[in-house]
C-alpha cells in the first residue's frame, strides 16, 4: 500500500537521523571547527561548512549503502576500523588540547587561499572531526541491519534522506559557529574548546578500546 510505504520511509529516515545525529554531534563540534579554522573569514567558513557537509553526506550514505561490501572486499572488520579510527581521533584531540594561543595566532596571520580550504575540507575537518569511526560504524550497522521491506526503494530513500538531514545540521552548526563564539566571549570559548578537545580525546580512546575489546573477544 502506498500509505504504508510512506510511513515506512518516514520511520526509516527518522531511525537513521536519530542514530547518526548524536554520534556526529555537529553542535558540540562547532567550537573545535572554529579552533581549527583561525583567520578564516565568514565567507571562507561558509564555503568550508558546505564542503564539509557534502563530504559528510557522501561518507555516511556510502557507508550505509556499500560500506560493508567495501570492508568485505579488503578483508577489514569493523573492530579494525574502530582501532584505526580511534587512533586518529585520539591524536586529533591531543593536538587540539595542547595547541596554544600563539600557534593559533600564527595560523590566523596566514593568508587563507582556496587551496587551503580544499585541503582542509576533508581531512581533518570532515574525517575524523565530523564523521569519525564512530559515525561510520553506526552508518555501517544501520545499512547492514536495515529491516527488510517489500519495496527496496524505502531502504534507498532512508540512506539518502537520513544522511542529508544530518549534513544539513552540520552545515548550519559550522556556518554559524562564530555566533556561538561571539555570545560566549574569548575566555569562555577557550574553556569550551579545551573541554570539547578533552572529550574528543576520550571519545577516541573509547573507540580504540571498543575495537581492541572486540578483536580480543574474537580471538578467544
Amino acid at each position: 500500500m502506498p500509505n504504508m510505504a510512506v510511513v515506512d520511509t518516514i520511520q526509516s529516515c527518522l531511525l537513521v537521523l536519530t542514530g547518526l545525529f548524536p554520534v556526529v554531534n555537529p553542535v558540540g563540534n562547532a567550537p573545535i571547527f572554529l579552533n581549527l579554522t583561525p583567520g578564516y573569514s565568514p565567507d571562507a567558513r561558509s564555503i568550508l561548512s558546505r564542503k564539509i557537509a557534502l563530504n559528510s553526506y557522501w561518507l555516511l550514505t556510502g557507508s550505509m549503502l556499500i560500506g560493508t561490501h567495501i570492508l568485505d572486499f579488503f578483508g577489514i572488520s569493523i573492530p579494525v576500523v574502530q582501532v584505526g579510527g580511534g587512533l586518529v581521533v585520539t591524536s586529533t584531540g591531543w593536538m587540539l588540547l595542547h595547541q596554544n594561543a600563539q600557534e593559533s595566532r600564527e595560523i590566523a596571520q596566514k593568508k587563507i587561499t582556496n587551496e587551503d580550504i580544499a585541503d582542509r575540507a576533508f581531512y581533518p575537518l570532515t574525517l575524523p572531526l565530523t564523521v569519525g569511526p564512530g559515525s561510520i560504524s553506526v552508518a555501517l550497522t544501520l545499512g547492514a541491519n536495515h529491516p527488510p521491506h517489500e519495496n527496496s526503494m524505502v531502504r534507498l530513500l532512508a540512506a539518502v534522506i537520513g544522511p542529508a538531514l544530518v549534513a544539513l545540521s552540520i552545515y548550519l552548526s559550522y556556518r554559524f559557529a562564530h555566533r556561538l563564539a561571539y555570545l560566549l566571549g574569548e575566555t569562555a570559548m577557550n574553556v569550551f574548546v579545551r573541554l570539547t578537545s578533552f572529550i574528543l580525546l576520550c571519545i577516541g580512546v573509547q573507540i580504540l578500546w571498543n575495537g581492541v575489546h572486540a578483536l580480543l573477544s574474537q580471538s578467544r
